[in-house]
């Protein structure tokens, strides 16, 4: 599914929000698959674009904007390590707050070998059975059982959390923090962060 990319356009820009666990040919694939939309934005102006979100090598900023220039000639940016990485964007990262926050929803259980990856919060409405994987920026909601591997605030958040109908064995993520869980735990468990350790309530 192509949803690594999201297109926004403002008085100044447009601009190219990138999933920031994305991989290179993943992302190329989907510009290319957007092309067409994107050109939708330059009937008469030849507003330039910025592509955030994701950290790039000069060779795959090369990439990306011969892939857009082939069929629009527009001026291309990135945003600078500095200007993702810095200490505003840091704090912002690890500790945004987590009531509110993109949703998708999954209306079916995950088997094992499948995995469901999100840039937002994700709500699961069926079981994550053994094998199968979830992983989120924000946070991750389970209507049903945890058996899988569950990673929210994947890219750094701390205030990320995540809760399921109840939990089975199994590995849970949060941020960089990790915890094996080894008895099934019921009543909707809840999992964040409290002093660096992952505790379930």
């Amino acid at each position: 599914m192509l949803n690594n990319i999201k297109i926004n356009q403002t008085t100044e820009e447009i601009v190219l929000n990138v999933n920031m666990t994305a991989e290179m040919d993943k992302i190329v694939e989907e510009i290319e698959s957007k092309i067409v939309k994107l050109k939708e934005f330059y009937q008469s102006a030849k507003t330039p674009i910025r592509i955030t979100g994701r950290l790039f090598t000069d060779g795959e900023m090369e990439r990306l904007k011969k892939v857009i220039n082939s069929e629009i000639e527009v001026d291309i940016n990135f945003d600078s390590p500095s200007d993702l990485l810095g200490l505003h964007a840091i704090k912002k990262t690890f500790h945004t707050e987590m009531d509110v926050s993109e949703t998708k929803y999954v209306q079916y259980s995950l088997r094992s070998g499948q995995i469901e990856e999100y840039s937002g919060s994700l709500v699961i409405i069926g079981d994550v059975n053994a094998g199968a994987e979830v992983i989120a920026g924000g946070n991750i909601a389970i209507l049903g059982a945890l058996r899988g591997l569950a990673h929210a605030g994947a890219g750094g958040n701390t205030n990320a959390i995540i809760c399921a109908n109840y939990i089975e064995p199994t590995q849970i993520r949060i941020a960089n923090v990790v915890k094996e869980v080894e008895t099934k735990t019921d009543k909707c468990p809840v999992c964040k962060i409290d002093v660096n350790e992952i505790v379930i309530k």
